[in-house]
């Protein structure tokens, strides 16, 4: 058993379970001041003031939180940080003036890092994302999503997702494993990708899903890529093998992404860069969660999506980071709170929401994740000594983190 006591302020506590949050609500965090936490069995067992802390045998491990603030961990509903290799001379191809679809058409960019995954082995890249993995675990990440989509062929799409797997086994996160062939087409189906589409649809789901390797499937439905066509059909065969839908959507154009996730029941459709009054519409009348990637925003240097609009409209948002290595190579959830709150105009409330229950949402672990509630997992940040809560997103490159305790186990503690 452990308790963490002297906690300044506890951080998104829920006495009744909420699987999401919703437009104005989502500027509301209910807390407790100078509270305790009790954890037994790697879940969260009780808490309330100092005053009602409740006497524990000698066998308990007492944290003493120092003043510092609980704050359940963040979960990481997008990323791809399964890759091979870095991508930082697109970064000044870039710089240079050049578009994220120049840069694809001359060879870089989804099929960059698919020619070099190809030349990785399995070992070789575990040996990386494991790193990155602790990366993100310090940055207080508790919970991820990792996509698949650089192998563009059974083979190498296979083995990321056997890389997923490891990870899961290897590691204390929550990891939930994407299937996303459907990520580029490859240069030899140039001119031929309903092919493609063929062998993702006839090859590729089916063996993945013998494997047990994917829990989502993911389409990246945008002009260039794969088309609401593409999109449908390869959805419809995910769901015939039991895979929940995904769509990267609207991230460059209306693309009809957003439409086709949710007529076929997308747990989330991601990115949204382009949404307007059609697409929001679509939304409010489903239950998928739109899920915003500020940090490729940042790195590309392009619009933000209108978060302010849909949480006004009474939607939800989630937040993820898109850690990945050609538009978005960070994965510190944080940053992301700081890009919601300056650049898209979300209050600290709203970021933290959409970075926690909105993103576990996404990833269909709400239950268990994203807030502090009896019974849930015990994955929890520690603050330093903060003064407010919206001091998290305002001190955006100051490390605040104390401790990190995930499943119950204290596994990163700074101050000692």
């Amino acid at each position: 058993m452990v308790i963490i006591t002297n906690i300044k302020k506890l951080v998104q506590v829920e006495e009744t379970l909420y699987a999401k949050v919703c437009g104005a609500d989502m500027d509301s965090l209910a807390c407790i001041d100078n509270a305790f936490l009790l954890i037994e069995d790697g879940l969260i067992k009780d808490f309330g003031p100092m005053a009602q802390l409740p006497a524990v045998g000698a066998n308990t491990d007492v944290i003493d939180a120092g003043g510092g603030m609980v704050f359940p961990s963040f979960c990481d509903s997008h990323t791809h940080i399964v890759y091979a290799g870095s991508r930082e001379i697109e970064y000044i191809d870039k710089i240079r003036g050049l578009s994220y679809e120049e840069i694809a058409k001359r060879g870089g960019g989804i099929l960059n890092s698919a020619k070099r995954l190809h030349d990785a082995s399995e070992d070789e890249l575990y040996a990386q994302a494991i790193e990155r993995i602790n990366e993100i675990i310090r940055f207080g990440t508790g919970a991820v999503e990792i996509k698949s989509g650089y192998g563009l062929n059974t083979a190498d799409e296979l083995k990321m997702l056997r890389v997923i797997r490891r990870l899961k086994a290897d590691t204390p996160l929550t990891i939930k494993a994407t299937f996303l062939g459907a990520h580029a087409v490859p240069a030899e189906y140039k001119g031929r990708q309903s092919d493609y589409v063929d062998l993702i649809i006839n090859e590729m789901i089916p063996q993945i899903a013998a494997e047990e390797l994917a829990d989502y499937i993911d389409v990246f439905c945008e002009q260039g890529f794969f088309t609401v066509e593409d999109t449908e059909r390869i959805l419809m065969a995910g769901l015939h093998y039991g895979l929940i839908p995904k769509v990267h959507a609207n991230q460059m154009s209306c693309s009809g992404g957003i439409q086709a996730g949710v007529k076929y029941g997308a747990i989330s459709v991601d990115h949204l860069d382009y949404t307007g009054e059609e697409e929001i519409k679509c939304l409010l009348a489903s239950d998928t969660m739109p899920t915003l990637l500020p940090g490729s925003n940042f790195f590309l240097a392009v619009a933000y999506p209108p978060a302010r609009t849909m949480i006004n409209a009474g939607l939800p948002v989630a937040i993820a980071s898109n850690y990945n290595p050609g538009s978005s190579p960070a994965g510190d959830m944080k940053f992301m709170l700081s890009l919601a709150c300056i650049q898209m105009k979300m209050t600290p409330e709203e970021a933290i929401n959409a970075a926690t229950i909105n993103s576990a949402y996404a990833m269909d672990i709400s239950d268990t994740h994203g807030s502090i509630a009896r019974g849930k997992v015990a994955n929890v940040i520690i603050t330093k000594p903060i003064p407010t809560c919206a001091f998290m997103p305002y001190a955006f490159t100051t490390p605040l983190i104390g401790k990190i305790i995930l499943k119950g186990i204290l596994i990163f503690d700074e101050i000692v």
